[in-house]
């Protein structure tokens, strides 16, 4: 099936490995990010029909851009995944006002206006699939130097859930969708604000293992074909969030 699908944050890592991953399936795409030059390259190894937009989705006139530039080249849009973010590592106490400021812009209100942006044209078709990035970490947050990350994919959820429930009542036909990756085998910890380089790995045993973007794509592409409310792309993530959830205090003194 021939979808349009608008990928922000689309010139690495996730982003491109969905592009080329729905690319291989025979999706038309609209890419969005910054970086111009890797944008293209993404484009150009995704195999399919493709439109980049340079563009900076903390800007809302961006996100819009976005939106008409797809309609403009594929007439609609199917699929809209809110993938842009970035990272931190500082903990809660060393945050300064700049620091918090751009984990909500970057990873809270560019998919904030995505969601604004592209909803009223799925409103109008019918139908519609949003699909937001968020993190493990957004849900169970045991790692403290990423704490206004974790806060902000915290955020992100809660927004997500809060549009499902209200376009349910009304407009079935549009899903609402979230994906929780664990540890992915990128470079976002080498690129997070504050990072002096890749992170370390996780304890030894550890069941969160990392993943490849190539296995995350993989789980998104299926998601449009059978959409969920939520997905944790790591099949341990389910079972530590429950065991979170189930004593926070006993789990936080087990992970310490």
């Amino acid at each position: 099936m021939n979808r349009v699908v608008v990928i922000t944050g689309a010139s690495a890592g996730i982003g491109a490995a969905i592009a080329t991953e729905l690319g291989r399936r025979g999706d038309s795409l609209v890419l969005a990010s910054r970086t111009a030059d890797a944008l293209q390259r993404v484009a150009a190894q995704a195999g399919s029909r493709t439109h980049a937009v340079t563009a900076d989705v903390t800007r809302r006139s961006d996100v819009e851009r976005i939106r008409d530039e797809a309609i403009a080249a594929f007439g609609h849009v199917d699929v809209w995944i809110n993938n842009a973010g970035r990272g931190i590592l500082r903990p809660v106490l060393e945050l300064t006002d700049d620091d918090v400021d751009e984990m909500m812009a970057v990873n809270v209100k560019s998919a904030l206006y995505g969601m604004q942006a592209i909803t009223p044209h799925f409103v109008a078709r019918g139908r519609g699939h949003i699909i937001n990035m968020s993190s493990f970490l957004g849900r169970v947050p045991v790692a403290s130097p990423r704490s206004a990350y974790s806060a902000a994919k915290a955020a992100l959820n809660t927004l997500t859930a809060n549009l499902r429930v209200d376009l349910q009542r009304t407009h079935p036909g549009i899903h609402v969708s979230v994906v929780m990756p664990g540890l992915v085998a990128t470079d976002f910890a080498r690129h997070a604000r504050g990072s002096t380089g890749p992170l370390p790995p996780g304890p030894v045993g550890s069941p969160m293992k990392p993943q490849t973007p190539e296995d995350v794509a993989a789980i998104v592409a299926d998601l449009i074909d059978r959409p969920v409310a939520e997905v944790y792309t790591n099949p341990a993530s389910a079972t530590l969030a429950a065991r979170y959830f189930e004593d926070v205090g006993r789990f936080e003194r087990e992970a310490r």
